[in-house]
């Protein structure tokens, strides 16, 4: 594994991560930890849009588009 962290928005589609650290507050935060953004929470990006932003990650068994600007909020390592 590796020993430094990465924004989630960097993170290669068809690669998964697990979840170290979220950087946001306030109501942002509440939303990522109401979708099951927690530690250890394994992510797989799936798929951009046409535009490039939001991607689509695979959570815990849902499917959810973040922004770009909200998945630079989440800290992950890469498995």
């Amino acid at each position: 594994m590796n020993n430094y962290y990465i924004p989630l928005n960097l993170l290669p589609l068809g690669e998964k991560c697990i979840v170290k650290k979220l950087t946001s507050d306030g109501l942002i935060r509440r939303r990522l930890l109401d979708l099951g953004l927690i530690d250890d929470t394994v992510i797989q990006s799936l798929q951009k849009s046409p535009s490039g932003d939001p991607i689509a990650y695979l959570i815990r068994g849902a499917v959810i588009a973040l922004r770009t600007e909200v998945a630079s909020m989440i800290l992950v390592e890469t498995l």
